[in-house]
């Protein structure tokens, strides 16, 4: 048994190896979902004063891709964050704001089911409601294509984090058409942990090539921000810990940066921020307090 061998068998006996599933792709290790995929989540239960009682809603963008390819060649089993999507959509609800789930095709949205934390009644409950819009969603294709131009529905675009949001959500021309049609409007973009990954398609060629507002010359919207997103210094040191199957791909928070965008934190410890529209989060342990300050921003916005 070579050094490597030993090494291998040492981190699979401490939990540290990925889980591979029957489909060939891998899940975190046991010891990173202790850590990082608790059974139950900060959710606390706010009470809002006064609910919004009106007609604007909120549009929720999310993955329809499921596995992220690392460098090695293995396929991390992916999708949108519960915890991510959910303790916001808890806090949208008690709110008084109704969301509306959309994907790139309206194929159906896929979340990492092993993140689900089986000990909080709130977040299943609240995944039972929408688990028949999560699995027929909208199409933003569709919608940027039909009723966009004059759509007043909307007060925020709503963007889950988990890997699966640096999956075909970046490279589509028609969300980044989306993202500047919001940004256009003065809508609110709330995003959170790799969701911030998806504000890149907003730097994206228009789809119709022909547009008169095409977006190739034009200064990225979030030029000049500053946020919070999970850290690539984190990602990087994830295969470390078997959270990852191997080394990622490519990582959003270079590329935001490139395009002039500030990330303020190193760390993913529950750090939130507002930036004029743009409210973000670091990572599942800022999903309760996300959730709160973008209600609170769009009760404040919508009163």
């Amino acid at each position: 048994m070579n050094i490597q061998d030993l090494l291998n068998k040492a981190k699979d006996t401490l939990g540290l190896e990925p889980q591979e599933t029957k489909s060939g792709a891998y899940t975190p290790s046991k010891s990173s979902l202790k850590i990082a995929a608790p059974n139950k989540t900060n959710y606390d239960n706010t009470d809002y004063d006064n609910p919004y009682t009106g007609n604007k809603k909120i549009l929720m963008v999310c993955t329809e891709q499921q596995y992220m390819t690392m460098e090695n060649g293995k396929k991390f089993d992916t999708g949108n964050h519960p915890v991510e999507m959910m303790v916001p959509l808890l806090h949208f609800k008690k709110a008084g704001f109704e969301v509306d789930v959309f994907t790139p095709t309206g194929e159906s949205v896929k979340v990492e089911q092993w993140a689900m934390p089986e000990d909080d009644d709130n977040v299943k409950e609240i995944y039972a409601e929408y688990e028949s819009k999560l699995n027929k969603p909208n199409s933003i294709a569709d919608f940027v294509k039909n009723d966009m131009a004059d759509s007043n529905d909307y007060a925020a675009i709503f963007i889950p984090g988990g890997h699966g949001a640096m999956l075909g959500l970046p490279e589509d021309k028609n969300l980044g058409e989306l993202l500047r049609w919001g940004h256009n409007k003065d809508l609110f973009t709330l995003a959170i942990c790799h969701g911030p990954a998806a504000l890149l398609a907003a730097n994206l060629e228009s789809a119709d090539s022909t547009d008169k507002d095409d977006n190739a010359n034009k200064d990225f919207v979030f030029k000049g921000y500053k946020m919070v997103a999970f850290p690539t210094g984190m990602d990087k040191q994830m295969p470390k810990i078997g959270y990852l199957p191997g080394t990622m791909p490519w990582y959003f928070g270079e590329k935001l940066e490139d395009l002039g965008v500030t990330i303020d934190n190193k760390l993913a410890s529950g750090q939130t921020h507002q930036d004029r529209k743009l409210i973000s989060g670091d990572g599942p342990l800022a999903a309760n307090e996300f959730g709160k300050i973008s209600v609170k921003a769009l009760l404040k916005e919508l009163k």
